[in-house]
Formats: C-alpha cells, sequence, structure tokens
C-alpha cells in the first residue's frame, strides 16, 4: 500500500519536479566533495612510497624518492627524527668520503636527472661495495675514455657548495656549515656544467646536467700574464689566506679552508730578495737560501731558538741543537725505551707531527725508513711549514679547528704532538675525536709538554679515558725537560661497552668516518672495523715488506701487482733516463691524481718523497696509498692546495686534466696551480690525450716554461716541462 501510494505521488508533476532536484543537489555535491577529497590525494603521492605501478607523475619524482630512500636509509633516519628536508639537503652537500669498504667511492649525493636513468642499473649489494674496475682507471697505462669517465666520476663525487653554507655562520656538528670569513669557495659542479631548472607544480627540480662538449683549453685561446697582488705576497697560499679586506684585520689567514669565489689566474712573485737555486738533497737536511724561506717574523723567532742559525745567505741547522734538550735523538730513544713496541721504522712507519717547528723530528725518523708527514697549522704565522718543505720534509699546511683534515680513517700508526699547546677537550674534545678517526686500531698517540697545568692535565685525563686510550707510559725526561704520555688506541670494540657513560657516543652506523673533505670533526666515537672486508683491522707488515704486501680487504690484488710492476717499468725504463730530468735535484714530488700508489711505490728506493693526492670525485683508494706505507691526501683541482708557493720540485699528472673537464670552470686555473706549486727550474711530466696536450703546451710556453720533450701515439702522449725563473 505504501509502495503504491508513493508511486501515485511520484506521478503528479509537484512531486516529480521536487526530487528531481532534490537529486541533482545531492549530486553536486558528491562531485565536489570527491574532486576535493581526490585532489589531495594526488598531490599526496608525489611523497609516498607506495603505489609502486603508478608511473612517475609530473608533478614530482615519486621514484627517485623511493630509490633514494632505499640506498640512503640516513635520509628517512633523519626525517623519522624531525629534521627538515633543507638540513638534510645541506647534509648532502658536504660529504664525499668513501661509503665501500674495499676501494670505497666517495659518496655523491648531489642527485640530479642522470641519476633517474643510472638507477635502474643501480648493484644490488646497495652501493656498500663496488669492484674496483668500477670507475677506476685500469692502471695499465691506457686510458679509459676521458669523457665517459669523467662524467661517471661527475654522478659519483661531489664539491660542498659554499656559497649556500657560508650564509648559515659557524660550523657545527647538525648541518656542517662553513665559517664564512673572507671570499668563499668555488661550487665547481656548479660552474662546470649547464644546469637546466625545470618547474613543476610550484616545486624546482634538481637540475639536468649536460656534458661539456669540446676540448678542455680553448686552442684559440691568448693568455696574458699578470702577478697577484696579495697581502701575503709571495707565500700566497689562496684558500688559506685572505686576499684582501678593508681596514686593518687581525689575521690574514682563514680559520677554515675558505677559497676565492673564482680561481686565481695571476703568477704569485717571487721572493723580494731573489730566488736562488734550493740547496739540494741531503744538504738541505743541515742548510737552506735564507732568501728562498724569509719571511718579516723568521728572524725574530731565530733569535729566540738555537736550533736554527742564519750565517751569511743560509739558514743552518746545526745537528747538535734541536728543540729537544738533550738532542731528539736522545727523546726518540726515551719513546722507545718507554714503549718497545714502538719499533721505529719497522712497526712504526706513517707518522703524523702536528705543527711545524723543529723538522729534526721528521729529519731524525726518516733515517730510520720513518715517513712523517708535517702538519702545518695555519696559524703559523713564522711560516716554519714552508722552510720544513724547503729542507725536504714532507709537509702541509691546513686549518685545524672544525672540520676533518683531509685523510681517511685509521691510517697512521703513530701521531705525535710535541711542546702541545692545544686544546684538546675544548668544544667537546673534538680535535682529539679527530685524532681518534685517523689514528690506526693500537696506534699511538705521543704527547709531550713543557709544562704540566693541573686542570688540564685533569681535563686530558678524563677525555681519554672516555674515548678507551690506554696510558701505556708517562715520563718525565729530565735531560729534555719534558714530560712524555704515550696513549694507545684500542684494537677492537669490545671495550666501548664496558664504559659506565656512553659519552662521546658510537657514531651511527651511516657516518662514513672517511668522508673527509668539508666535513665538520664529530663528537662521536668511530667503531673500530671488525669485518676482514674492512681496512684497519690488521696492523700491516714491518717495512719495506708492506708496499708490496696486499692484505685480505684488497680485493682485485692481481690488478694491485700489475699496476705496481707497471709503474716501475714505466719509471725505470722512461722517467729516470729517457726525459733529460736530473733526479739529483728532485726531492719534492707531488702524484697530482695518484691510484694506488704505484707511482710513488716505483720511487720508493730513490731519495725522494711522494705526496699522493686522491681527488675527491674519484675512486677513494687513499687507504690503500697508507697501507703501503706512503702518504696522500683527498684534494679537489678546482680548488688550490694547502701548501705553500714553490713547494715541489716535480709534478706528476697523469690523464688528470681529461677527467677534469666536466668539474672545472677554468682548467687553465689548474696549471697556474701547478705554476705556483712548483719551483724554478722544477718539472712537470704530464700523460694525456693529445688533444688536451696540444693546447696545455701552448699554455706553458706562454708561462716561459721550457718544453723538454713531447712524445705522442695512438692519440694519447706525454709532456715534460721544466719552469723557469720568469715573471711577468
Amino acid at each position: 500500500m505504501t509502495i503504491a501510494r508513493l508511486a501515485r505521488q511520484a506521478k503528479r508533476p509537484h512531486g516529480f519536479c521536487v526530487k528531481m532536484t532534490a537529486v541533482a543537489i545531492m549530486g553536486f555535491c558528491f562531485i565536489f566533495v570527491w574532486s576535493m577529497f581526490s585532489s589531495s590525494s594526488t598531490s599526496a603521492t608525489t611523497q609516498r612510497e607506495s603505489f609502486d605501478d603508478i608511473a612517475e607523475p609530473v608533478a614530482g619524482n615519486t621514484r627517485r624518492e623511493r630509490e633514494r630512500e632505499k640506498h640512503e636509509p640516513s635520509r628517512v633516519n633523519k626525517k623519522q627524527n624531525g629534521e627538515s628536508d633543507l638540513d638534510l639537503k645541506k647534509d648532502e652537500k658536504k660529504i664525499n668520503g668513501s661509503v665501500s669498504l674495499v676501494v670505497n667511492e666517495h659518496e655523491s649525493r648531489r642527485k640530479d636527472r642522470k641519476e633517474e636513468a643510472s638507477l635502474e642499473r643501480k648493484e644490488k649489494d646497495d652501493g656498500t661495495k663496488k669492484l674496483p674496475n668500477e670507475g677506476e682507471k685500469d692502471n695499465q697505462g691506457q686510458e679509459e675514455s676521458g669523457d665517459e669517465e669523467s662524467e661517471k666520476e661527475e654522478e659519483e663525487g661531489e664539491v660542498v657548495d659554499g656559497k649556500k653554507e657560508a650564509n648559515d655562520g659557524e660550523n657545527t656538528e647538525g648541518n656542517g656549515d662553513i665559517q664564512g670569513d673572507g671570499d668563499l669557495i668555488q661550487n665547481a659542479d656548479q660552474e662546470s656544467v649547464e644546469e637546466v631548472e625545470h618547474e613543476s607544480a610550484g616545486s624546482k627540480s634538481t637540475g639536468k646536467k649536460r656534458k661539456i662538449k669540446g676540448p678542455v683549453f680553448d686552442p684559440n685561446a691568448h693568455y696574458s700574464w699578470r702577478l697577484c697582488s696579495t697581502r701575503s705576497k709571495h707565500n700566497y697560499m689562496p684558500c688559506i689566506d685572505i686576499e684582501s679586506g678593508t681596514g686593518r684585520l687581525q689575521s690574514y689567514r682563514h680559520t677554515e679552508r675558505s677559497c676565492p669565489k673564482t680561481p686565481p689566474m695571476c703568477l704569485v712573485p717571487l721572493p723580494h730578495e731573489g730566488y736562488g737555486t734550493p740547496v739540494h738533497w741531503p744538504e738541505s737536511q743541515l742548510k737552506v737560501l735564507y732568501s728562498n724561506v724569509a719571511h718579516p717574523k723568521l728572524a725574530a723567532f731565530i733569535k729566540k731558538n738555537s736550533w736554527l742559525v742564519q750565517s751569511g745567505e743560509y739558514l743552518i741547522f746545526p745537528q747538535n741543537q734541536s728543540e729537544f734538550k738533550g738532542g731528539v735523538q736522545h727523546y726518540l730513544d726515551s719513546i722507545e725505551e718507554m714503549v718497545p713496541d714502538i719499533e721505529w721504522g719497522k712497526n712504526i712507519r706513517v707518522v703524523l707531527d702536528i705543527g711545524c717547528t723543529d723538522s729534526s723530528f721528521a729529519a731524525s725518523l726518516l733515517d730510520k725508513e720513518v715517513l712523517t708527514l708535517s702538519l702545518g697549522l695555519k696559524d703559523d704565522l713564522v711560516d716554519l711549514a714552508q722552510v720544513a718543505l724547503e729542507r725536504g720534509f714532507p709537509t702541509i699546511v691546513s686549518p685545524f679547528g672544525s672540520r676533518r683534515l683531509h685523510f681517511p680513517s685509521g691510517v697512521f700508526d703513530a701521531i705525535h704532538c710535541s711542546g702541545c699547546s692545544i686544546p684538546w677537550h675544548s668544544n667537546g674534545g673534538k680535535l682529539l675525536l679527530e685524532m681518534n678517526r685517523i689514528l690506526r686500531p693500537g696506534g699511538y698517540f705521543i704527547l709531550s709538554t713543557k709544562h704540566d697545568n693541573i686542570e688540564e692535565e685533569e681535563a686530558m685525563t678524563t677525555l681519554t679515558a672516555s674515548v678507551c686510550w690506554n696510558v701505556l707510559a708517562h715520563k718525565t725526561d729530565e735531560v729534555g725537560e719534558v714530560g712524555v704520555k704515550i696513549y694507545q688506541k684500542p684494537e677492537s670494540n669490545d671495550i666501548y661497552g664496558l664504559r659506565r657513560r656512553k659519552n662521546p657516543p658510537l657514531c651511527k652506523e651511516n657516518e662514513n668516518p672517511d668522508a673527509a673533505w668539508y666535513v665538520p670533526m664529530k663528537t662521536c666515537l668511530h667503531p673500530v672495523p671488525s669485518a676482514i672486508e674492512q681496512h684497519g683491522t690488521e696492523w700491516p707488515e714491518e717495512w719495506p715488506k708492506r708496499l708490496e704486501t696486499y692484505p685480505d680487504w684488497m680485493n682485485n690484488k692481481e690488478k694491485l701487482v700489475a699496476d705496481t710492476s707497471h709503474w716501475k717499468a714505466i719509471v725505470e725504463k722512461s722517467y729516470l733516463t729517457g726525459m733529460g730530468i736530473d733526479w739529483s735535484n728532485i726531492r719534492n714530488i707531488m702524484d697530482m691524481k695518484a691510484i694506488n700508489g704505484g707511482f710513488a711505490a716505483a720511487l720508493a728506493q730513490h731519495k725522494v718523497w711522494v705526496m699522493n693526492v686522491v681527488l675527491v670525485h674519484a675512486p677513494d683508494t687513499l687507504p690503500i696509498i697508507y697501507e703501503r706505507g706512503l702518504i696522500g691526501v683527498y684534494h679537489d683541482w678546482c680548488e688550490s692546495f694547502g701548501t705553500y708557493p714553490r713547494s715541489y720540485d716535480l709534478l706528476h699528472a697523469d690523464h688528470l686534466f681529461s677527467r677534469l673537464k666536466n668539474r672545472c670552470k677554468q682548467p687553465a686555473s689548474i696549471v697556474v696551480e701547478m705554476d705556483r706549486l712548483l719551483r724554478p727550474g722544477g718539472w712537470a711530466v704530464i700523460r694525456d690525450k693529445v688533444e688536451i696536450l696540444d693546447p696545455l703546451e701552448g699554455i706553458l710556453r706562454s708561462l716561459h716554461w721550457e718544453i723538454r720533450m713531447t712524445y705522442a701515439q695512438d692519440k694519447e702522449g706525454i709532456l715534460c716541462a721544466q719552469k723557469t725563473m720568469w715573471r711577468p
């Protein structure tokens, strides 16, 4: 009955219109509500990890974001901890260190549009281990395609964007900002490639890099040179010295590494008092030309110290005089007596000496087959690091404040600091934790001080106990009038678990201990390597056996052996005899693009030392170099190297320029840097493609370098040139 009644009412015209109106209104409401929720859901899919069956939306990069979170769990963790995307991007631009355990490749967290294709080919091992032949030169003298390899390395490597980070003030552990005094570094990646920015749905996408076509050097370019006009004059170090400033500045050096916005294209002048031919090795251990190292404050320093004397045109270093009372030999013997396991030249081969005062420490250890790398601090206003280089001892110059030193983790057998005034316990003990990072497990930290401060002694005792360093010996040398304390770093992680207070805490698993290029120091302890695939799990063989002993963590040992044989043959059959180089005048050598240290190993029995430079955007092989008993640093040649002008007698560049084609805006600035590094009369041996060597020869001729030899075969060639005394 009810249904029939409703049917009769629906037949009435008035009832039918009311119902249709109600249905229409409900329909419009439903459409409106559905459109609102549909729009919100669509926008949300650009940030979700689900919906795998949906293709990449126009408004975002769902797939790239999903792949990043798979391969970079640290990003997910950081988001869970409440950090903003902006902070994540800052963190991504700081770190370039090595991730792999065997031949570790520097991380690249500046993802570009090319990565969308490369992610398809990414290895299933989640990037924790790559074979040496991936992205690495084959070391057999035959270079792969330079453009292809450079492009691949660009994707793997990274240079910090100092321009953005400088706005954030001082360095902190959280974001790794750069201290902003003076000019800032140039972002080589942005300058070396064209970046096309895309706007989609109101958000800016990452730039798409296009490989630069054409030659490295413009063959039609003409160069006119001028002298640099800087405050530090003939001792100019572009990334350490403040080039200019308004008013009178308290200091003329940066508190942290900070490079000019554009690479210097000027030539560093020679000393005003003239520059003479350096005293040859080994006589340079005892005397150097004073005019070559002249400094306004050096004369006053000489008057206060007896271990160096100015006599006529020479600066003399008497054998019986030293910073150490009783002689440096007595000092070294007392250390070995305190800890007999310290066998100089056998158990101990590679040593870092903090600060450059008396080079007699490095000189005496050299007689014991110990290779000592001296770290000249940026606040050394007397420039004693330059004196050490002039004498022929391995030395680099670096600030030591808030950023990591440019070394991998766990590589130094011992670290020494004499007459130390460094506040190790300040800022949460960051400086000492940095020493802990680069010290080999089971390695020794040797600290000698002349004056004991009770408060500092107590603070140091608390700090070293918190990092589980064992005090092996503590002795006051009555002859030398110094207190010597020797610590040892733990060899395993067991002791860390026994600490009552977990401060400093252990670093997170995703914290890369080898990342060292523009990376802030951390207030955490890196665990001691325990897996056999990690470097630092075993103490190296005694010297010289360790030079050609390859531990288990080095994959592809056959390739390393072949690389050593390859360079030994080249050095003996070509470099030593076929280029006209007088090797009796050669002492300080730099390999500007070292791989496994084969070139340096081939020269190990000669009276030279080699600074091995591993590019920050190349596979990280620096731990291998240290494992062999050699030394080196990380560096990006789009910036200036941390040392004084006229530091080296010979520069070796094997396919360096072809690798930097798509990184540096002005590759010619690298040639200018080579001119700064090389002493007048010094040599450069450059191996590369003929298309690069031909215009490079023109640049060297414009600098009035003498071209001693050129050779080409199958589009590959070699150029040997000698720097002259010419200045514009």
